[in-house]
């Protein structure tokens, strides 16, 4: 079977259960920053000065494509999503990331010294870079939820603290490369 399906060419895909949509559709807009958002996170994992980084954000990658998931599933075949099986964003999920953030904030001298400028180092700058389009994804979330869709508001909520903590990462990895 081929990548190219020749499906889309007229400006439509697919979502979960054979749905189609525009390609411009919000839902799709939102699965797609999610998407970038991913690939994003996969330069923070090659660029990672460490395991504690590369392991967190390989975690939360894997959970971005269960967040994927739930966003290319309409409404009406959301029975159907969790009957297959599929997992959803939860607030143990969320908490998880404000854990995270916390332990940075207690225990790590974190200086702020480069943040107003990404591009400290490689490091860094993917994690900014990432950051940005976490935010991007959250709006377009946003957006999809205020079309009268229902959404689980944990995948916002899970955004917005996914960029919370990607910034902060940056700022640690500054911190830390500065010490040589």
């Amino acid at each position: 079977m081929s990548i190219a399906t020749k499906t889309g060419d007229k400006g439509t895909t697919t979502l979960m259960y054979g749905r189609r949509v525009s390609k411009i559709h919000p839902r799709v807009e939102a699965c797609g920053a999610v998407d970038e958002l991913n690939a994003a996170l996969g330069l923070v994992r090659a660029a990672a000065p460490g395991k504690e980084i590369m392991d967190t954000i390989f975690g939360i990658q894997t959970e971005l494509v269960t967040l994927m998931g739930e966003l290319a599933t309409e409404p009406a075949d959301r029975e159907r999503f969790e009957r297959d099986g599929f997992g959803s964003i939860t607030g143990a999920m969320v908490d998880a990331l404000t854990a995270i953030i916390s332990d940075l904030e207690e225990n790590r001298k974190i200086s702020l010294k480069h943040w107003a400028t990404p591009g400290y180092n490689t490091a860094s700058a993917t994690l900014d870079f990432a950051r940005t389009i976490c935010r991007r994804a959250e709006r377009r979330v946003v957006e999809l939820s205020e079309t009268d869709t229902p959404v689980n508001p944990e995948i916002i909520r899970y955004l917005n603290r996914l960029s919370d903590l990607c910034w902060l990462y940056a700022r640690w990895v500054e911190t830390e490369s500065e010490k040589g």
